[in-house]
C-alpha cells in the first residue's frame, strides 16, 4: 500500500452534544484569527512610520518581529501543548487569551521599534496554543472524524481572516494604531466566551505529569520523532510550514512593490484568500479526503502551491493575482490530511504533546522563513538589487513545495489507522 492509498477509517456517530462544543472551539479559533489577522495590513506603515526608513527596511525589521514571535512560539509551544497534557486544555486557552487582550494594548501605545519588539515577544508566547485548540479537537474525534474537523479549524481561521485583514485594512484609515486597539478588544471577547462556553475535553483520568525533558522544544522532537512511522510526515509538514509562510512574512510588501497597493486592498486581497482557504478546508478536505484519499489530497495540495508560487515569481498584474488566489487556496488540502495522519498515531496522552511539538515545528519554520524571505525580498527591491524582481521570493516556497512532493512519492507503506 502507498500513501496515496490512505483513507480515513469509517466511525460511529459523535456522542450527543459533541457537535455543541465542536462549534464553540471553532468560533474561539475564528475570533482569534479575527484579532491576528486586524493587524498584518498596517505593518508595514507602522513600520515605516516608526524607523523613518523606507519599505525594504521596514521588511527587514517586520522580519524581525516576525522571527522573534515564531522564536517564542517555538519554545513556548511544547511547554503550553504538555501543559494541556496535565491541567486540561480549558484554563490554558483561557489564560493566553487574556494576556494576548493586554500585550495588543502595550503594542497600540508603543512609540519605539523596540517595544513593538518585546510586546511581540510576549504576544509569541502567549499566543502558542494552537496546538492545545488541535489537542481538543483530537480528544473529542474519532480517527474518521478527524481530517475533517481539522479542516474545519482551518475554516474557522480562514473565516477569521475573511473578516480580520479586511476589518484592520479600513480601521487603518482611522489611524495605524487603531487595528492593536480591535485586537485587545477582540481577545478579552475571545477569552470571556471560551470561560462561559468551552467545557473541558480531557478528563482527569486521561491526564499525565508534567515533565521538563518532554516540554522542551527539543526534547519534544526527539520523543515525537520516534514514533513510527512519522519521519518522512514531519519532513513534509515542516516543508509546507516553512514555504507557505511566505504570505504572512511577505505578502504585503510584495503587492505594494509590485502593485502598489494600499493596507485597504491588502487587507481585502488577504481576506479573498481567507474565504477560499476557508472554503477548501470547510467543504473540500472531506469530499477530497473520500475520493482521492489522505496521500492524493496532500499531493493535489501540494501540486497547487508549486504551481501558485511558481506564477506569483513572474506575475505583474494585481488583478491576476487576485485571480490565482482560488489556486493558493487549494493548499488548505495538505494540513488536514496530514494532521489526522499523524494523529492517529500517537496515543490519547500524547495528543498534546503531538500536537505542541507540530507547533514548535511551526514555529522553526517562522524563524528561519521572516530572515529568509525578507532578505531575498530586500536583496532583489532595495536600491542596490541587481534587478528590480519582487516576486523572486516565492522561488524558495516553489521548491520546498516540490521537494515535498518528492519526499511524498518515496512513503512507501503507510498503515491505515484502526
Amino acid at each position: 500500500m502507498t500513501v496515496s492509498d490512505i483513507q480515513a477509517p469509517q466511525a460511529p456517530p459523535a456522542p450527543r452534544g459533541e457537535g455543541l462544543a465542536v462549534a464553540f472551539i471553532f468560533l474561539t479559533l475564528a475570533l482569534d484569527a479575527i484579532g491576528y489577522g486586524l493587524i498584518m495590513p498596517v505593518m508595514p506603515d507602522l513600520l515605516r512610520s516608526v524607523t523613518g526608513g523606507d519599505l525594504s527596511r521596514a521588511a527587514l525589521w517586520g522580519g524581525l518581529l516576525t522571527g522573534g514571535f515564531a522564536v517564542m512560539q517555538f519554545l513556548f509551544g511544547p511547554v503550553i501543548g504538555n501543559l494541556s497534557d496535565r491541567f486540561g486544555r480549558k484554563p490554558v486557552l483561557i489564560l493566553s487569551l487574556t494576556v494576548l487582550s493586554g500585550d495588543y494594548i502595550v503594542l497600540a501605545l508603543a512609540g519605539s521599534v523596540w517595544l513593538l519588539f518585546a510586546a511581540r515577544l510576549v504576544t509569541g508566547a502567549a499566543s502558542s496554543t494552537y496546538g492545545t485548540a488541535m489537542a481538543y479537537i483530537a480528544d473529542i474525534s474519532t480517527p474518521a472524524q478527524k481530517a475533517q474537523r481539522f479542516g474545519l479549524v482551518g475554516a474557522a481561521f480562514g473565516a477569521g481572516f475573511v473578516a480580520g485583514p479586511a476589518i484592520g485594512g479600513l480601521l487603518a484609515e482611522y489611524g495605524l494604531r487603531a487595528p492593536f486597539l480591535a485586537a485587545a478588544l477582540v481577545s478579552g471577547f475571545n477569552a470571556l466566551f471560551g470561560l462561559v462556553v468551552l467545557r473541558e475535553s480531557l478528563q482527569p483520568e486521561r491526564r499525565r505529569a508534567f515533565e521538563w525533558r518532554r516540554a522542551n522544544p527539543f526534547g519534544s522532537f526527539r520523543h515525537v520523532g520516534r514514533l513510527p512511522g512519522l519521519g518522512r510526515l514531519i519532513t513534509i509538514f515542516f516543508f509546507y510550514e516553512l514555504g507557505f509562510a511566505v504570505y504572512p512574512v511577505i505578502w504585503s510588501y510584495f503587492t505594494i512593490a509590485r502593485f502598489g497597493w494600499t493596507p485597504a486592498q491588502v487587507g481585502l486581497s488577504l481576506a479573498y484568500y481567507g474565504v477560499g482557504f476557508a472554503l477548501v478546508q470547510g467543504a473540500l478536505v472531506r469530499v477530497s479526503i473520500r475520493a482521492m484519499g489522505r496521500g492524493r489530497t496532500v499531493a493535489f495540495g501540494l501540486g497547487a502551491s508549486v504551481l501558485a508560487f511558481a506564477t506569483l515569481f513572474w506575475i505583474e498584474n494585481g488583478a491576476f493575482a487576485l485571480v490565482l488566489i482560488p489556486i493558493s487556496a487549494l493548499s488548505g488540502l495538505v494540513m488536514p490530511a496530514l494532521r489526522a495522519e499523524m494523529s492517529d498515531r500517537v496515543s490519547d496522552r500524547q495528543q498534546g504533546e503531538l500536537q505542541g511539538g507540530l507547533s514548535s515545528l511551526h514555529a522553526l519554520g517562522m524563524i528561519l522563513a521572516p530572515f529568509l524571505y525578507t532578505m531575498v525580498f530586500a536583496h532583489f527591491t532595495g536600491p542596490s538589487a541587481p534587478v528590480h524582481a519582487p516576486g523572486a521570493v516565492f522561488a524558495v516556497p516553489a521548491l520546498l513545495s516540490a521537494l515535498s512532493l518528492w519526499l511524498l512519492a518515496r512513503v512507501r507503506t503507510e498503515r491505515t489507522p484502526a
